[in-house]
């Protein structure tokens, strides 16, 4: 029964897609990210992301309703960054190994590019951010209950065969993904109590699963980004006590084993673990240093490792963003991948600044905000994870970059969700109210 609900799902997106490739752009972004079909039975091997990329694709030719999707300086870097790993593929070590990423990254970058171009109003960026947070929070508040039920005992997991399947690499998304939850908990009416208790109930559940996952780079990324959120929140007093009150609460449940795992954090020279990731970050190091192009996807070998390492025989993956984007496509690869993130973050920047006196266009201002801590939450987990080209990351550039360009175009003149009523509009409604 579920393999058929997810399948009516699936394609019913992909059809509706052929006429509004939007909608197109939704599932797509609910594919990549949650990964559904591995929740299946037998679904799993279905290329169901490249039927709804090709369906938004065939809709993207021919719809009218497209714009070209250099709509910030941030698209321009992903663009020259693209090309730059097509530049450096010719360079690789393992050549047919370092294709078969290439090909799925640049599918990924690819439909960033076609979102840019297909999402215009509000409501369409309403809808990117519940696919972002459905996606994820689902594993949230699912892993949050698991956690709870377990004592902590056990930790939590993403989807299999997917970038997010390992407890680090789905803790670090469900940390990024709790931003924009809050960001849809701000819009919701104050009269909706039992909603924004709802948001408030996954948001913990979410952040229990985090620490569930009993990864330490999870840690220290939700506590750089529960900083962050706290010096945002107009009410720091409140805001400082809940989160303390939380942080006790899940820390004084968690069993002994995640404590003692989390006090190596300040032990890494006794940690094994630890040692290894510093390895590979000389490795990278020293292959950028060595490499002036890197050496392409997949060089986490014994190979490299006994040429760049300065222990030969400790292979381990990047574990980190950098150098992970350092390892494979050298000195200018990180330049790019550093200049990205700098302009994702000034887009949220510019919105904070040019919304602060638009009633109208407080939204943006919210969403830039929290797609800012959910940018911290990133760049500081993410320096000890390899998710270097995961989608999420990126659908905060859609989000900056499509809020930007609707403040910047006085959407909420032009927005047919947000424009305010015709004279004749009007004039039926008095005539109605009367």
């Amino acid at each position: 029964m579920r393999d058929i609900f997810i399948l009516l799902l699936i394609l019913a997106f992909a059809l509706t897609a052929l006429r509004r490739p939007w909608i197109g752009v939704i599932g797509w972004t609910w594919i990549s990210i949650m990964n559904p079909h591995r929740l299946t039975w037998r679904l799993d091997d279905l290329p169901v992301a490249a039927l709804m990329a090709g369906c938004t694709l065939i809709g993207l030719m021919l719809t009218r309703d497209k714009r070209q999707p250099f709509v910030s300086p941030s698209v321009a870097v992903l663009l020259v960054f693209m090309i730059w790993m097509c530049i450096t593929y010719p360079f690789s070590i393992f050549e047919e190994k370092s294709w078969e990423m290439l090909t799925r990254v640049l599918k990924i970058d690819f439909m960033i590019l076609v979102a840019l171009m297909l999402l215009r109003t509000r409501a369409q960026i309403q809808w990117l951010t519940w696919a972002i947070v459905f996606s994820i929070g689902f594993f949230g508040v699912k892993g949050g209950l698991f956690t709870i039920a377990t004592g902590g005992s056990f930790r939590v997991w993403g989807p299999a065969e997917s970038f997010i399947e390992g407890n680090n690499e789905i803790a670090l998304a469900m940390i990024i993904t709790i931003p924009l939850m809050r960001y849809l908990q701000l819009q919701l009416a104050p009269e909706k109590k039992w909603q924004r208790h709802a948001f408030t109930l996954a948001m913990l559940l979410t952040a229990a699963a985090a620490v569930g996952s009993h990864s330490r780079g999870a840690l220290v990324a939700i506590a750089a980004m529960a900083g962050f959120l706290w010096l945002r929140s107009p009410n720091k007093l409140a805001g400082g006590i809940v989160m303390i009150v939380a942080a006790v609460g899940l820390v004084a449940f968690m069993p002994e084993e995640w404590s003692s795992r989390m006090h190596t954090i300040g032990e890494y020279q006794q940690d094994a673990s630890a040692m290894g990731r510093i390895n590979a970050w000389w490795m990278a190091w020293n292959l950028a240093s060595d490499r002036f192009f890197g050496g392409g996807f997949q060089i986490y070998s014994l190979i490299v490792f006994q040429q760049y390492a300065p222990d030969p025989t400790d292979v381990h993956a990047a574990h980190s963003i950098y150098f992970q984007v350092l390892g494979e496509h050298g000195f200018v690869g990180l330049a790019l991948f550093l200049l990205l993130w700098f302009l994702v973050w000034r887009d949220g920047a510019w919105l904070r600044k040019h919304t602060k006196d638009v009633p109208e266009a407080r939204w943006a201002r919210d969403l830039g905000s929290m797609c800012q801590v959910a940018l911290v939450g990133y760049l500081v987990g993410g320096a000890f994870l390899s998710l270097a080209y995961f989608d999420l990351p990126y659908n905060l550039l859609v989000l900056t970059a499509l809020t930007r360009r609707w403040v910047a175009e006085r959407g909420w003149l032009t927005d047919p969700v947000d424009a305010p009523p015709s004279r004749a509009g009007r004039t039926k409604q008095v005539e109605a109210a009367t």
